[in-house]
């Protein structure tokens, strides 16, 4: 009599994360939102706005708006989509099946590096065709993987939102989290032009630290050092998964 293997979790994880992605392609309402709001605010204020200023603003809105549009697929598809998910049944539902509970995460945290992938290639296409931006090959590379990897963190901050909020008040507790952050942050405005103590609040502030590893990424000045970003974004990304996981396995039990 043969023996029934099942699927390796590396397996399982990646035909989740296909047909996740498939899923969200097929709901126009969250995809076509997560790629063209970023690529939106970019032609209009780095290529539109700044003709004739010089390279250096798109060069700089790369990294800023690139930082705005990576954020969204991690916060939205871990926070709204686990809460929701939470609500209607189906992460019960997954916690009772024979697939191991970590390929859950994982296949969401492939999504949303899926998309955050999508969004910078549109970006950095836009602003090399359009915006004159021109960087080194090495450059190229580094931009892409700072605003790919670097959603992380913040797929780790959706999850915990995501396992401790309920289904019908994470997207409100996600936009008010995602949208004054950002502002805060400075990838809209400069924080240069913020007051003294906005400026200082910012350090506190996730998506600053992102930002600032972009900006190091394309060759702009920055005010964070890379090693205190990459320190904040590791402890947050620690901080925020574990908590979630424990949430997780304990609703799991």
């Amino acid at each position: 009599m043969s023996e029934i293997r099942m699927p390796s979790m590396t397996r399982i994880s990646l035909t989740d994360t296909r047909l996740e992605i498939l899923s969200l392609i097929r709901q126009p309402g969250y995809s076509l939102p997560s790629l063209l709001f970023p690529v939106m605010f970019y032609v209009f204020f780095g290529l539109v706005f700044n003709m004739g200023r010089g390279v250096h603003m798109p060069t700089y809105l790369l990294a800023s708006y690139g930082t705005f549009g990576v954020i969204a697929p991690a916060l939205f598809s871990f926070g709204v989509g686990v809460a929701v998910e939470r609500a209607q049944g189906w992460l019960r539902l997954r916690q009772a099946s024979p697939a191991p509970p970590l390929a859950y995460v994982i296949s969401k945290t492939g999504v949303s590096l899926a998309f955050a992938a999508a969004v910078a290639l549109l970006l950095m296409t836009l602003g090399a065709l359009f915006g004159d931006v021109r960087l080194e090959r090495l450059r190229w590379f580094w931009t892409f993987g700072v605003l790919v990897f670097g959603t992380i963190p913040f797929c780790a901050l959706g999850l915990w939102i995501g396992m401790n909020v309920k289904g019908n008040a994470a997207p409100a507790v996600v936009n008010l989290l995602y949208l004054p952050m950002s502002l805060l942050s400075g990838l809209w405005i400069p924080i240069q032009f913020f007051p003294e103590l906005m400026q200082k609040l910012a350090w506190a502030l996730p998506p600053f630290h992102l930002a600032q590893l972009a900006f190091g990424a394309v060759g702009m000045p920055v005010q964070a050092p890379a090693w205190v970003s990459v320190s904040y974004l590791s402890v947050m990304t620690l901080v925020f998964g574990v908590a979630s996981m424990r949430s997780f396995y304990r609703e799991d039990a």
